[in-house]
């Protein structure tokens, strides 16, 4: 047979125009079977962030184990290029089946079985090495259709591959995530990457299947299906038991936004507790308890006041509970409040609780809100501050990281107005010292005089923070002098406040920057285990 001549699929010399059809349905394939495949990956990669909260560690792992199992399945394949119709339809099958499933099955290992670490690697392997035999098999079929140079069967399968990559990319973040959501993302990816496989070989190699090939992929089809449309009807209830599981108290409200999932908790009234306990969780950490937050926010937001406050900027603080201190403050004039996710200001304007907990900070004429990067919107900024309080997500996640560098502190830095002060969430000098003193060092760096202090919150534990002024002269850690009447904070307190312990005290420690955000892994060692 020469390079040119059509190859029959039936027992009959294709005609010109069924060899473009046949050869198009082969490409049709591999492009959707690329773009389930990247998919797969994508999705691991985002569970592993939310769960885990390491997206560079997660993302190492998963794109590293599956490129590796796509090379041994590509070898793997090599024993089933005889019978390439049937077995690119059942690895389909099988590939629908467990990538359809595998955010269901990983979530269940974090949630019931502490086994995410284990599982997410084998997860990997299988899927990379489903994948991997992909492209072997694809080549022989399209070769039967019509046998070409392999440069040539090579360019244009790697162009369909690369494309289909293209749209899986696309689709996972901007329709997929926001439309499905994880859980049933992956299975509407795993009934395309079974349609589109059994599609191609009951259509243009139905004649290389013998009976009992038939059979099996006609049992098998019905067996994926029965699993994916089960896996859709109980989703909800799935994931509804399977988040409980990991919260202590009952879980009131949960959504999962385009940035992080957000869960709000209530405990049960119990015998000698005034109130419940309403707890926020943005990817599993507790960002406050309603029993003793006051104690965390009132620490935070009034030694900064001490001094002018008309222009107060906020960087993050989405719960409004910082705003309703700063709020209690006649003079202020506007609070400026910059958070990237909208989910977490609306939930704080809508819950009751909440509401009533911020003091419907929100609702204040004197409150405007920025849902945006506080990196980005602080390097655009033309307006002038005299308070910067920036109460941020822990530098514990590569994108929160950033925002705890030398460089983010200078952009702090010039949009204060003279006189002005900024105050940092710094985490725990007791749990994690060497984070504590990088994020001082790193503020120090960026040209401020500081001032470190913590303070005890029973739901965290020993918690740090930094007051600090640009220039060479610290600010007064002190209240203002028309300080409210506040429950937990007093002059003693706070002077207090500013001495460490023996065993806790000041670290050397390098700054934290973009290029080295030494603050990243200083956190990921120091919170292991806690």
């Amino acid at each position: 047979m020469t390079a040119d001549a059509p190859a029959a699929t039936d027992g009959g010399p294709a005609t010109g125009s069924r060899w473009r059809l046949s050869r198009a349905a082969v490409l049709v394939a591999v492009f959707v079977c690329a773009a389930c495949g990247l998919v797969y990956e994508l999705a691991l990669v985002a569970l592993g962030s939310y769960l885990i909260g390491d997206a560079v560690g997660q993302a190492s792992i998963v794109l590293g184990v599956m490129v590796f199992a796509m090379g041994v399945g590509a070898l793997a394949a090599k024993p089933l290029q005889s019978r390439a119709a049937a077995a690119f339809a059942a690895i389909e099958l099988t590939l629908a089946l467990l990538g359809g499933l595998s955010v269901l099955g990983l979530y269940a290992a974090f949630a019931w079985l502490d086994l995410y670490g284990p599982a997410l690697v084998g997860t990997a392997f299988v899927l990379g090495l489903l994948i991997g035999a992909e492209i072997p098999l694809l080549m022989v079929l399209l070769q039967r259709i019509r046998e070409q140079s392999a440069g040539s069967a090579v360019a244009d399968l790697f162009a369909a591959d690369y494309v289909g990559a293209l749209l899986g990319g696309l689709a996972f973040p901007f329709l997929l995530m926001p439309v499905f959501g994880q859980l049933k993302g992956a299975l509407v990816v795993g009934a395309v990457n079974a349609v589109a496989g059994l599609a191609l070989v009951g259509t243009v190699f139905r004649a290389e299947l013998s009976r009992r090939a038939r059979v099996a992929l006609t049992a098998g089809t019905v067996v994926v299906a029965l699993c994916l449309s089960y896996a859709w009807i109980t989703a909800r209830d799935f994931e509804v038991t399977a988040r409980q599981q990991l919260y202590r108290d009952p879980v009131v409200h949960a959504e999962r936004s385009r940035y992080q999932e957000i869960v709000l908790t209530r405990s049960v009234r119990e015998p000698g507790h005034a109130d419940t306990d309403l707890r926020l969780y943005l990817n599993g950490d507790l960002q406050f308890s309603s029993i003793d937050e006051y104690r965390y926010h009132e620490a935070l937001a009034h030694p900064a006041l001490n001094g002018p406050r008309g222009e107060v900027l906020v960087l993050g603080a989405g719960d409004g509970l910082v705003v309703r201190e700063i709020l209690r403050y006649g003079d202020v004039r506007r609070v400026t409040v910059v958070d990237l996710d909208p989910a977490v200001v609306r939930l704080a304007r809508s819950e009751p609780q909440l509401r009533r907990l911020n003091g419907d900070a929100f609702a204040d004429p004197r409150v405007r809100v920025v849902n945006v990067d506080a990196f980005g919107w602080l390097r655009g900024a033309a307006e002038r501050f005299d308070v910067v309080v920036a109460d941020l997500p822990d530098p514990d996640e590569t994108a929160t990281a950033k925002l705890y560098t030398v460089e983010f502190y200078a952009l702090v830095r010039s949009v204060l107005a003279e006189g002005g002060r900024l105050v940092v969430q710094s985490g725990s000098p007791y749990f994690a010292p060497r984070s504590y003193w990088s994020i001082e060092a790193s503020v120090r760096e960026a040209g401020f005089a500081t001032v470190p202090y913590h303070v005890d919150v029973p739901s965290f534990g020993d918690w740090g923070f930094v007051l600090a002024a640009p220039g060479d002269a610290p600010p007064a850690l002190a209240l203002p002098a028309d300080a409210p009447r506040l429950r937990f904070l007093d002059a003693g307190t706070l002077r207090s406040a500013a001495s460490f312990p023996a065993d806790r005290g000041r670290l050397d420690v390098p700054a934290s920057t973009l290029l080295q955000p030494r603050v990243l892994e200083y956190a990921r060692v120091e919170w292991r285990g806690y």
